[in-house]
């Protein structure tokens, strides 16, 4: 029986992390496996460290969005590394999530 308290949706999106309070700043340019209003899970070639903080971006195309405004969506928001493997990790996102629209493309 699955007990997540949100839908899960597999799809892939770019993810940009970076770490937080950490002596040495470090940027990923990753995907995510799959996501949730609560946490994604991103693949990933080698383990974080449990608990790590980031900051996290994600974009994704959204067909509507894009008809009405030519922009992409970004979501924006920080998360902790709830759980690491040598192919992903989990993450749970801190309630203060942003979404945007930008012009352009990356």
């Amino acid at each position: 029986m699955d007990k997540r308290k949100y839908e899960r949706f597999d799809i892939e999106l770019p993810a940009r992390l970076e770490t937080i309070a950490s002596k040495k700043k470090q940027v990923y340019d990753l995907l995510t496996k799959n996501i949730s209003a609560s946490g994604a899970y991103i693949s990933t070639s080698s383990p974080f460290s449990d608990s790590l903080h980031l900051k996290i971006s994600l974009t994704t195309q959204n067909k509507k969005i894009a008809k009405l405004t030519g922009a992409q969506c970004l979501i924006e928001c920080e998360g902790s590394v709830v759980r690491s493997t040598p192919r992903g990790i989990a993450i749970c996102f801190n309630k203060n999530c942003q979404i945007m629209c930008l012009k352009g493309r990356f």
